[in-house]
């Protein structure tokens, strides 16, 4: 039979082993004075004009949630639409995805993606409701 190891209670110190002792003789290297990275790095873009895009927000057939789409991309592949919507769901902390050639990202998020494709060299235009 296993003997219980039992806390005295009669004052006397409690006999135990601390697994934190070794930490005592580690050394923590100083910190570093590097700058955060910044919260929105758009993709590479072209100071020219890339063309107009929607920026649409729509809840139908969505449960309710309110999901931002852009459209209306001409001449851009489906590998630079993806880098733009990944750093669009970065700068915005919201999820999304590309669908059909247009990008969908959760919530109302209007106004911050208009500003990250006009970095991008996009003309955003708000359409619909």
């Amino acid at each position: 039979m296993k003997e219980k190891k039992r806390i005295p209670t009669d004052g006397e110190p409690i006999q135990w082993k601390s697994p934190f002792a070794g930490l005592g003789k580690i050394t923590i290297p100083p910190a570093t004075t590097e700058q955060p990275a910044a919260t929105h790095t758009p993709p590479p873009a072209s100071k020219k004009h890339r063309g107009r895009v929607d920026i649409i927000r729509q809840t139908a057939h969505r449960g309710g949630k309110t999901v931002t789409v852009v459209t209306g991309f001409v001449g851009i592949s489906q590998a630079e639409k993806e880098r733009l919507a990944k750093s669009i769901q970065t700068a915005c902390g919201a999820g999304g995805t590309v669908k059909e050639g247009r990008i969908e990202i959760q919530g109302d998020r209007r106004e911050l993606i208009a500003r990250i494709l006009t970095d991008a060299g996009f003309r955003p235009v708000f359409a619909g409701g």
